[in-house]
């Protein structure tokens, strides 16, 4: 049996909301190599931006359960 995708995708959120050094940080999700999205997380403001790369589109959450499933949403298509 092969490791959720969800619990990686929600532990490098969560490293995100751990750093607190940095203002802001970005992580970079792929799929076989292709990039599918940004996310940037400002600690200021406490929310997430996703950058979904194929279409441009800004999308911003306040909940790290909701920016993971659009993750892993786009990582599917």
């Amino acid at each position: 049996m092969t490791t959720s995708q969800l619990v990686g995708i929600i532990r490098r959120l969560e490293a995100m909301l751990e750093d607190t050094e940095s203002e802001v940080q970005v992580r970079r999700f792929e799929k076989e190599g292709n990039e599918r999205c940004i996310i940037t997380y400002d600690t200021k403001t406490e929310t997430f931006e996703l950058l979904e790369t194929s279409t441009q589109q800004v999308y911003q959450f306040d909940d790290v359960d909701l920016v993971a499933m659009e993750i892993f949403e786009v990582l599917q298509d």
